[in-house]
């Protein structure tokens, strides 16, 4: 935490995912009424999720943010009142096609549902459990169109490959950070089943940064984020305070200034009480 004072901070970055909502896909009472709470005290509230912005924009209006919503893990920065598109990173062609070569090889095509983010619609093979099941998470229609090449008319923005192994995704990832450097490719988890790839420019910290010292003319000392997976570290890296939850990998929580209770326990509630609405 360095030298930040919790009266420094004056923006409140949150990830969805594992952090406000966790098996019942929604926001708690306690979690809302603690980011009014702040928001009341002139604190701004933002999110930052590797989830479409079709699928983030529910969440956002659901804290009243009248920020830019991060999504694609930052590759998709958009004001949803006017609209504007603040960033939109996305993945090289020709990479996006190894990519796909590499999770059709025999061994691995069967394993692995791949996901193409392509304007804020998902393109996948066909339906898989796996994707059906994201898609009602997500509340988005995936569209089914057998070969993915066919719909690379344009650049991905994200990617990424799901797989009930959690041994097969860390295998992916290992690999895959030895095919591709981190000037080629930003790659990372969100959750254990999830590989995800984006633009070597995007993580949340880069996109943090943006809304905090671009935006807003803050510095990171008065920052706080909280997040619970991999696809957070940046932006817990970055923040003056950065909050890990109780249910992030043991690295993730390392990482961090301070570990919430888990996401079924109201975490993210209890370190905006902790940090930000303790009587100041």
């Amino acid at each position: 935490m360095g030298n930040t004072s919790t009266q420094d901070i004056k923006l409140l970055v949150l990830d969805i995912d594992g952090t406000i909502a966790g098996v019942s896909n929604k926001i708690s009472n306690r979690v809302i009424e603690a980011v009014q709470a702040v928001q009341a005290k002139g604190i701004q509230v933002a999110i930052a999720t590797g989830r479409m912005y079709c699928s983030a924009l529910h969440y956002h209006a659901q804290i009243g943010s009248n920020l830019p919503l991060i999504t694609y893990q930052g590759a998709w920065i958009q004001d949803p009142v006017s609209q504007k598109i603040h960033q939109h990173l996305s993945v090289n062609k020709e990479i996006a096609l190894k990519l796909l070569d590499y999770f059709e090889q025999p061994e691995l095509r069967q394993l692995l549902s791949v996901h193409f983010y392509i304007n804020d619609k998902l393109y996948v093979r066909e339906l898989t459990e796996e994707t059906k099941i994201y898609g009602q998470r997500s509340g988005i229609t995936p569209i089914p169109v057998g070969d993915l090449r066919s719909c690379l008319d344009n650049e991905p923005t994200k990617i990424l490959a799901l797989c009930q192994d959690t041994e097969v995704i860390d295998k992916l990832l290992d690999n895959l950070r030895l095919q591709y450097t981190p000037a080629e490719l930003y790659l990372t988890k969100s959750v254990a089943t999830f590989f995800e790839a984006t633009n070597p420019l995007v993580n949340k910290g880069a996109a943090v940064r943006y809304i905090a010292e671009e935006l807003l003319g803050l510095q990171k000392t008065n920052v706080m984020t909280v997040g619970d997976n991999f696809n957070d570290v940046e932006m817990l890296e970055y923040a003056g305070i950065g909050v890990a939850m109780g249910n992030a990998p043991s690295k993730v929580q390392a990482i961090a200034n301070w570990v919430a209770p888990d996401v079924e326990q109201d975490g993210a509630a209890a370190a905006i009480e902790k940090f930000l609405l303790q009587s100041s």
